[in-house]
């Protein structure tokens, strides 16, 4: 158990820049506390001691502001930054190294008892502020959710998914080389499907540009009159690129 709290302190530390010792994260963050707190409640649970196992978890959430139910799986390294609002539920399973921030709900979408309702976290996922995850299904290994997204179909190992409802906009072929961490979710490369949408067409325009060059160079040389194209008409992708970014 006291390994687990010194692993758990050591991941914060390692995640949140903010955090500058390990007793500042002992006593002042409250997903450690609520972590830490679940342990224990679901020790109770599993031991069939159900009722103290809820009030474990009910004193926790008062506590903290986080409410994960005693029966959800917890694996190691768990790091829950910020944290107000976070809602896990009963069969839910993260897995070792997951990040989850504030407002985050991993929920059911079935009132049948006694079976797997809620979603289960593959090794190194990371749930973005405010994003919602529904229902019965894999989050793969190393996948980002973004804020606020509303996800209700299994995202694939290092994808990233973003909107409501969430759609993919980044597959890595490799789940390992997408498991650098990124706060928030949030990956540097340029995600967003508009911007990249946007992107395409430039470049597609700016390829167009070129190939008429080519043409009316072509026409000149055979001894057909016709005129330049003015240079003031000319695309300048890389100026509209940089308006898009």
């Amino acid at each position: 158990m006291f390994s687990n709290l010194r692993e758990d302190i050591k991941s914060i530390i390692e995640r949140d820049p903010a955090a500058r010792n390990g007793w500042e994260v002992f006593t002042c963050y409250p997903g450690f506390q609520a972590i830490m707190m679940h342990r224990w409640a679901h020790a109770c649970w599993v031991s069939g001691l159900k009722w103290i196992g809820r009030f474990i978890s009910y004193l926790a959430r008062i506590i903290t502001g986080i409410e994960i139910h005693p029966g959800a799986t917890i694996g190691r390294r768990v790091f829950i930054d910020h944290g107000f609002g976070v809602v896990i539920g009963e069969t839910a399973n993260v897995g070792d190294d997951c990040t989850i921030y504030q407002g985050v709900t991993l929920g059911g979408t079935s009132l049948n008892s006694g079976t797997k309702r809620h979603p289960t976290l593959e090794r190194g996922v990371i749930i973005g502020a405010g994003a919602k995850v529904l229902g019965s299904f894999t989050v793969g290994e190393y996948a980002k959710v973004g804020s606020n997204a509303v996800v209700i179909k299994p995202v694939p190992a290092g994808a990233t998914a973003v909107g409501n409802p969430a759609h993919i906009v980044q597959k890595d072929v490799d789940a390992r080389s997408a498991n650098l961490f990124s706060a928030y979710g949030v990956t540097p490369n340029g995600d967003d499907p508009l911007s990249k949408a946007l992107h395409g067409l430039i470049n597609h325009a700016a390829r167009q540009d070129e190939q008429i060059e080519r043409l009316t160079a072509l026409m000149k040389s055979s001894g057909i009159a016709c005129s330049s194209m003015p240079e003031c008409d000319k695309l300048n992708s890389v100026e509209l690129n940089k308006l898009v970014e």
